[in-house]
């Protein structure tokens, strides 16, 4: 059966309005045999016409163009108009289907919408979480511009401990604005009703969120929806989800790239709307690299002694005083990026803590100081080293007192033996050991192989007592506590006076690779197997801290100088670095570049540069604020560099590596890399001098032949690094022998060398090399800058390398 299409209507029964708000032209029904309902209700034959003077109703309208639809087969469309028309108003057009809840609609709204973004996706819970904010302010501005002042402080007070804690000050204003005049008045609020607000998403995410409200819409999502259109514009954009450890953020962090238009512009303008993607894909979230402030009381103290202690010894001419140079650490603590010393809170200073920073202040001021390279000359860098013997393979980790009293080691044996460096008796505060007279002990806990040893911190002591008022003893400066880390999944505290374990620390699940006091003692950091960073105090059984983020292990961890800071890298697939906010818990900046395993981590000094090594031999240079790669050295042979520090200058740094070489590195980009000497070796091991009258050892791996000119000598000698013989004699050497160490030094001679062979292949070495020093067979484990910019350095000798 055929139905010719209306004929002389001037409108379609399918575009008819089902508003009934205006006179209609009355539809003529033409049929062909089979009854069609018009809009009076009568029939007509085929081949007959009925028209009625009467004008329809909405709802005889409505059932004629619903009859149409369902006629033509538009089933989809029949069943969408059927939807639209179930609610009228009075006029015949569309209620608005929330209208029932009165002002009780956008409290409704907004749950529905919360919950929905609470059970999605976690990678798309960031971005859909910056609509909360927007449709709050609105909603809320909405009620009070339209009188409901009772229920807008109600729904502000429901909804305010969701934002509390990011949007408190614009809470706190918004609770003053309770008048439709003050809508009119309030600045804040003129800025957020005369801009829309801009809110970037990728494109799924938009569809999935209006179908969502489109098929929510009888429960709130119309007044969402409403919302968004009326004050808000949705950017939508192709690229993928965007949260802070999505993989397009971290590519965009790492590629440095521009922010795009529409998350510049996201937001309102001159007004905090929380955390946006301008802070996840940039690197410009704020950071407080500054020195910490000393305690007011301790800074009065020491200031104190040391106008006592110039007076009693007056500088050389030509030497600033201490107090000065005191007065130039303050200021620099004084600075506008200094964190508060609320946000690290530490113990009550003592008198201990008094000695400790007058002796920091003199070494500060009497320490060899080191002022860059210039014109392509090595500074004069002297590097003390001990050798362990005897260990045959067992020794995993070390490290030395900030005193340079000490040294310990862990073993895969599951002890710690500790030494003292100069070959004198360990003290022992116990009573039966007073008279015991031995140089290095024994610590025995662990039931699995030690991973990290640490020292608290410590100096040494001042000549004199400047306390005598108090009970006649000298308060002591030294080491008093290690704390080391085990495949036991243990942490210990140990006692130095007592030797004896004082606490044990159970928070890791499973083995826990890494450990590192703070700068300020009190608190320490540690890393395991869980990919978790924890952050201890020594008065508590418990972490205050726990750092989730890495995708594998914990290989490394350092301190930034300020405390406020831990850096973290990860291995295997991982690679990344990652910069924690211990006072929040949360990660501030992602480093990414490293292609090996991170083997060392190290910030400068002056808390704005940190050091990465990693076991292909590269060790790389970050600007902390930026959180972008400043340069990649290289010089190290393959293997792995498990030590880096920095001189108190933050502008040399020391490395040591398991191709038994120890390196100094200018941390500055060199202002002409033409002119660093360049050393060339021939592929059957001899080596040529190229560009350069005089060279310094180049110390690649075992069996390397390189060229070098001895401790300022005439003549360059050939010397094999790591072999039996050598005719290079170093500068200055010291040994000092205890029961399994032995303790060489030696000055540096010029600039580093720029190629070198390891084991039959070219070892490129870049020109920022100062100098490096070879050992014979010995991988080095730990190299420190002392606080006088000596380098001591440690490792374990090899007979089978």
């Amino acid at each position: 059966m055929s139905n010719p299409p209306p004929a002389n209507t001037g409108q379609a029964p399918g575009g008819a309005t089902y508003g009934g708000g205006q006179q209609h032209q009355q539809p003529q029904s033409t049929t062909g045999g089979a009854p069609t309902t018009g809009g009076t209700g009568g029939t007509g034959a085929a081949g007959t016409t009925s028209t009625s003077s009467t004008a329809p109703t909405p709802q005889n309208l409505n059932q004629i163009v619903t009859d149409y639809l369902k006629k033509k087969g538009f089933t989809k469309t029949e069943a969408v108009f059927r939807q639209e028309t179930a609610h009228l108003g009075p006029d015949g057009r569309p209620a608005q289907r929330n209208e029932e809840n009165g002002p009780r609609k956008y409290l409704k709204a907004f749950i529905l919408l919360r919950d929905w973004i609470e059970n999605n996706l976690d990678i798309y819970k960031f971005e859909l979480r910056k609509l909360l904010w927007p449709v709050f302010v609105y909603s809320y501005i909405e009620l009070v511009s339209t009188g409901y002042v009772e229920e807008a402080k109600h729904y502000l007070a429901t909804l305010r401990p969701h934002f509390d804690a990011v949007h408190r000050e614009a809470l706190d204003l918004f609770a003053t604005v309770t008048l439709p005049q003050h809508i009119r008045e309030n600045q804040t609020i003129k800025l957020y009703r005369e801009n829309k607000y801009r809110i970037p998403l990728n494109q799924s995410l938009s569809g999935n969120l209006f179908h969502f409200l489109e098929r929510e819409a009888d429960a709130g999502g119309s007044t969402i929806t409403f919302i968004l259109q009326t004050f808000c514009q949705v950017d939508v954009s192709a690229r993928g989800p965007i949260e802070p450890f999505s993989f397009e953020a971290i590519y965009r962090r790492a590629q440095n790239l521009d922010l795009d238009e529409i998350d510049q512009l996201e937001g309102i303008p001159g007004v905090f709307t929380g955390v946006t993607n301008r802070d996840v894909l940039g690197s410009s979230a704020p950071l407080k690299l500054g020195p910490l402030p000393m305690e007011p009381e301790l800074r009065e103290d020491v200031r104190a002694e040391l106008e006592d202690e110039d007076q009693r010894h007056p500088p050389v001419e030509g030497r600033s005083t201490l107090v000065e140079e005191f007065d130039q650490r303050i200021k620099r603590e004084d600075s506008a990026d200094a964190p508060s010393r609320t946000d690290l809170p530490l113990p009550p200073s003592r008198a201990r803590d008094v000695v400790m920073e007058m002796q920091k202040v003199r070494e500060n001021r009497d320490r060899f100081k080191i002022e860059g390279r210039t014109g392509g000359a090595g500074v004069p860098v002297s590097a003390c080293m001990f050798t362990f013997h005897n260990s045959l393979g067992s020794v995993s980790c070390m490290d030395f007192s900030n005193d340079h009293e000490l040294v310990a080691v862990g073993t895969m044996d599951s002890y710690i033996r500790v030494w003292s460096m100069n070959g004198k008796p360990l003290k022992s505060s116990t009573a039966s050991e007073k008279d015991l007279q031995v140089n290095n002990r024994k610590l025995i806990g662990h039931s699995g192989p030690v991973y990290a040893v640490s020292f608290s911190d410590s100096i040494a002591n001042l000549d004199r007592n400047v306390f005598p008022e108090a009970d006649g003893a000298k308060p002591d400066t030294s080491t008093k506590l290690l704390v080391s880390c085990s495949a036991d999944g243990q942490i210990r505290l140990w006692s130095l006076d007592h030797w004896a374990c004082l606490c044990i620390y159970k928070a890791h699940d499973g083995p826990v690779f890494r450990v590192l006091w703070g700068p300020h003692g009190h608190y320490f950091a540690t890393g395991g197997r869980d990919k978790t960073v924890r952050v201890f105090a020594q008065d508590r059984a418990s972490a205050l801290r726990i750092m989730v983020g890495h995708d594998t292990p914990i290989s490394a961890i350092a301190w930034h100088p300020n405390g406020t800071y831990i850096f973290s890298a990860s291995d295997d697939t991982d690679k990344s670095i990652r910069m924690w906010s211990v006072v929040t818990g949360n990660c501030v900046r992602i480093f990414t570049g490293h292609t090996d395993y991170i083997s060392a981590l190290q910030c400068a000094p002056n808390g704005k540069i940190l050091a990465s090594a990693d076991t292909g031999g590269n060790i790389f240079f970050w600007d902390i604020a930026k959180g972008a790669r400043i340069k990649r050295c290289r010089g190290h042979g393959k293997g792995g560099i498990p030590s880096l520090s920095f001189s108190a200058e933050s502008n040399v740094l020391v490395s040591g590596g398991l191709d038994g070489t120890v390196r100094l590195w200018d941390v500055e980009l060199p202002a002409d890399p033409s002119k660093s000497s360049q050393l060339a070796i021939t592929s059957s091991g001899a080596a040529v001098g190229v560009g350069a009258s005089s060279q310094q050892a180049d110390g690649a791996a075992t069996g390397d032949s390189i060229a070098v000119a001895s401790g300022g000598g005439p003549n360059g000698n050939l010397i094999t690094v790591g072999g039996t013989g050598s005719s290079a004699t170093p500068a200055a050497a010291a040994n000092a022998t205890g029961n399994t160490g032995t303790a060489s030094g030696s000055a540096n001679g010029n600039s580093g060398a720029v190629t070198g062979k390891k084991k039959g292949k070219e070892v490129q070495i870049t020109p920022d090399q100062i100098s490096a020093f070879a050992t014979k067979k010995t991988p080095v484990l730990k190299v420190q800058f002392t606080r006088m910019n000596l380098v001591v350095a440690g490792g374990c000798y090899d007979p089978e390398r």
